[in-house]
This record gives structure tokens, C-alpha cells and sequence, in this order.
């Protein structure tokens, strides 16, 4: 397939941007309502319905599967199972865009490959509609998203020059697309899922991955023509400070991915600690369990500004804390984000449940954690990692948010047996601890190594 675009930095038809990237994230859009929009429904429907006698039988290949599993783990209920299925889920679609991007690059190229995502996607999120097929279905979704989005980015990133200075906010519209994706997909698949069922909640993912396909397709003469691969120049050995650096980047893994377990909980057994015992009555009306995961994609909006601010102002007065230091308050403050749901218990209304307020709470200082943590660690891996293989670390930086999904699954089978106090506690200690790791590793990095540190 032929693109007659040309790299062009008149092409400003996209708020100043090529209009390429419109196409790209018209795509992306619909990649995260898809992805978010599964997330907030998957966990809920497994132990309201699929994994209850009278559907788990239909499955196919399930007692196989199954018994995989608890071969590994142990014995597991329907709601522990649940909760492993989800994290292998969320792992490995943070996994697969290493390989779907490396195939992109160096054998189907870019546009064949986010082409088979994006129907992979569609044919995954229809597939969600019977029982039988749901195995297979959540295998598309992993292989789709791994093609999709090891794809996308890359094409973002070729249709500017490398002297060009919108590419910087190109890749921050491109995350706020992602973030309108977080805050757009649970008010559609719950409002559907409360109101007709959970297949039409999947279905209308299916739907929407179709939309983006089409979008990408009629623009396809305003994206960048395929590159042929580029014959590989051998790289400068690697010095002792580049191996320090290394060092020092495998040693903050074990942290990251425990920022990651606490994150990924939110999207698992968070929903049924919602369902068992939040207030979601309001006037009268029930608001949707995956309504509140929206906040996850408004938050970031309202308080990336007053975030940016303190550190421009900290910047100022020569106070702005380092690297290892912002990850550590992040990940504090989501542990203390996290110790509003644990305490929840002490705060029950007339109903016995605790009072919605206290959720709206934890989303936005969570999120607020966030905010702090994980664009640091992108940056942190960014700039130590030596250029030779800074790409193979950030994707090592990615797997931590596999490692911690597993993790996450796992520690989601303990919720039954745990009160919520102990559970959600448990969470607020992993994350506290993984960011006191991390700060104690940059000390004695920067400590060690001053110069190499200020690079």
C-alpha cells in the first residue's frame, strides 16, 4: 500500500500538527476505549456470570486451562480466578507490543501490522459475546493490542524530523487521546452494561475498534511511507559508567513493579470491593461500579497543571526534587491514596456501606501519585539508559507493569480471606515500599557517582 506523504513541516492541519497524527489518534482513541473499556467490565463479569456454573462449562479448552493455572498458584474460588485471569490479561497486553512492534519494524511493517491489531481487536471483542469463545477472545485482544500499539508510536514519532520541535507535543496529545480513552470507555461500557447486558458492553468496544480502523485506513496518504530496515551499525562497547547506570536501572525494577501491583489492583478486585461495599446510590439512582475508573482518565487532566506549576516553582528556587526522589513521593502518596480505601470500613453510612466520597478521594490522590511516578520512571529510563540499548530499556521499563499485573492477579485471590482494612493495607505497604526502594537506590547512586548522576 503506496502513501504519498512527505515529511512536510507546512502540514499543519492537525491544531498545527501533520494531519497525520489526527489519523493516528482517531486509532489510538478507539485502542484505549476498547482496552479501558474491557477492563472495567472484565473482572465484574467473570464473577457475576461467566465463571458461575451454567457458563464456566461452555468454555472451551477451560478446564485445561484451569488447571494450568492452579498448578502454579494452588487452588483458587471464582473470584480468586478471576482476579489471576485479569492480571494475566493486563500483563501480557503490556507485554505484546515489544514483540508486535519488533515484527512491525522488521517484517510486516507498520501499517500491515496495526491493520491485523485492529481486526484482531474487533474480532476479539465480539468473540466476548459467548461463552465459548472467551478464551480465544482474550487472546485476540492481547495479540491485537501488542500489533496496535507497538505501532502506533513509532508512526508518530516518523511523521516529524528529527530537528522538528512539535514531536515533543505531538507525544502529549498522544497521551492525552490515551487519557480521554481512560475517562470516555467506563462511562460508555458500564452505562451499556447496566442497561442491556454485558455483551453489548463489549460489543460496543467492537464497534468503535472498527471506526478506528476506518479512520486509519482513509488516511492512509497522510501517514509516513514504510521504511525499509535499516542495515544495523555496530554499536560503541558499553563503558564502565554506562554499566553503573544499568545497574542501577535493573536495581529499581523490584520498586516500579510494586508500584504496578498496586495500580493494577485498581482495575481488578477494586471493582468488587466497590460492588461489596461502596454507596453507589445517589439520589435515588445507582451510578455504574465502572463509572468510578473514569476518574482515572479525568484526573490526570486537572492535575497535571498544578503539578507542573510546583515543579516549575521548585525548579525556580533550586528546590525541585531529583528523579529518584519524585517517584518515592509519588509512590507514597498512592500508598496513602490507598489507606482511604483500608479505612473505609471506619466510615460506613446509615446503609452500613462506605460513603462514595471516600472513592472520589482515593482517584484523584492516586492519580496524583501517578502523576508523579510513572512519567518519571519513562524519564528516568529515557535518560540513563546508554543509547545503544535505550530502546531494550524502556521496553524493560514496560515490563515492569507485566511483572506487576502477575503479581497483582495473584495477590487479588487473597481478598475473600482478608478484610479490607488488611487487603487494601497490604496494597499501600507494597507501593510505600517499592518508592522508599527506589529513593534509597538514588542515594546511593548519586552519592556515588555525582557527575554521572547530573547527566
Amino acid at each position: 500500500m503506496s502513501s504519498a506523504y512527505q515529511d512536510d513541516r507546512n502540514d499543519k492541519g492537525f491544531f498545527g500538527h501533520p494531519v497525520g497524527l489526527g489519523v493516528l489518534a482517531g486509532l489510538e482513541v478507539w485502542d484505549r476505549i476498547s482496552f479501558y473499556g474491557m477492563q472495567s467490565l472484565l473482572v465484574l463479569y467473570m464473577v457475576g456470570q461467566l465463571l458461575l456454573p451454567g457458563h464456566v462449562e461452555r468454555i472451551s479448552g477451560f478446564h485445561g486451562f484451569r488447571a494450568a493455572i492452579e498448578h502454579v498458584v494452588g487452588p483458587l474460588s471464582t473470584q480468586a480466578l478471576a482476579s489471576q485471569i485479569f492480571g494475566l490479561y493486563v500483563g501480557l497486553v503490556a507485554l505484546t507490543p515489544l514483540i508486535g512492534g519488533f515484527l512491525g519494524d522488521r517484517l510486516l511493517g507498520r501499517r500491515v501490522s496495526i491493520i491485523i491489531g485492529a481486526l484482531s481487536m474487533a474480532a476479539g471483542h465480539l468473540a466476548m459475546a459467548f461463552d465459548q469463545t472467551f478464551l480465544l477472545a482474550l487472546l485476540l485482544l492481547i495479540v491485537g493490542a501488542g500489533f496496535v500499539r507497538g505501532n502506533v508510536a513509532p508512526q508518530i514519532g516518523e511523521l516529524y524530523s528529527v530537528e522538528d520541535r512539535r514531536r515533543e507535543v505531538a507525544f502529549q496529545i498522544y497521551g492525552s487521546v490515551i487519557n480521554f480513552g481512560a475517562f470516555v470507555a467506563p462511562l460508555a461500557t458500564g452505562a451499556l452494561g447496566q442497561a442491556y447486558g454485558w455483551h453489548i458492553g463489549f460489543g460496543f468496544a467492537a464497534v468503535g475498534m472498527m471506526v478506528g480502523l476506518i479512520v486509519y485506513l482513509l488516511g492512509q496518504r497522510k501517514l509516513p511511507n514504510e521504511r525499509s530496515v535499516a542495515v544495523q551499525k555496530p554499536s560503541d562497547p558499553l563503558t564502565l559508567p554506562d554499566y553503573r547506570r544499568l545497574g542501577v536501572l535493573f536495581a529499581i525494577v523490584p520498586g516500579a513493579a510494586l508500584f504496578w501491583v498496586a495500580q493494577s489492583q485498581i482495575w481488578n478486585t477494586y471493582n468488587i470491593w466497590v460492588r461489596d461495599h461502596l454507596q453507589l446510590k445517589v439520589a435515588g439512582w445507582t451510578l455504574p461500579i465502572p463509572w468510578l475508573q473514569s476518574l482515572d482518565g479525568l484526573a490526570p487532566f486537572l492535575l497535571l497543571p498544578p503539578v507542573l506549576m510546583l515543579w516549575r516553582h521548585q525548579a525556580h528556587h533550586r528546590k525541585e526534587p531529583n528523579e529518584f526522589s519524585k517517584i518515592a513521593i509519588g509512590c507514597l502518596i498512592f500508598g496513602a491514596a490507598t489507606l482511604l480505601l483500608a479505612g473505609g470500613q471506619f466510615w460506613l453510612d446509615g446503609e452500613g456501606r462506605t460513603p462514595l466520597v471516600v472513592a472520589i478521594a482515593f482517584h484523584f490522590a492516586s492519580n496524583l501519585g501517578w502523576l508523579f511516578t510513572v512519567p518519571t520512571l519513562n524519564s528516568l529510563f529515557s535518560r540513563l539508559a546508554p543509547g545503544s540499548i535505550n530502546a531494550t530499556m524502556l521496553g524493560v521499563n514496560a515490563l515492569t507493569t507485566t511483572l506487576g499485573s502477575f503479581i497483582s492477579g495473584r495477590i487479588g485471590g487473597f481478598y475473600e480471606d482478608m478484610a479490607p482494612f488488611t487487603f487494601w493495607g497490604l496494597h499501600a505497604a507494597l507501593v510505600a515500599g517499592g518508592g522508599v526502594s527506589i529513593w534509597l537506590i538514588g542515594q546511593v547512586y548519586i552519592r556515588s557517582s555525582p557527575a554521572l548522576a547530573a547527566d
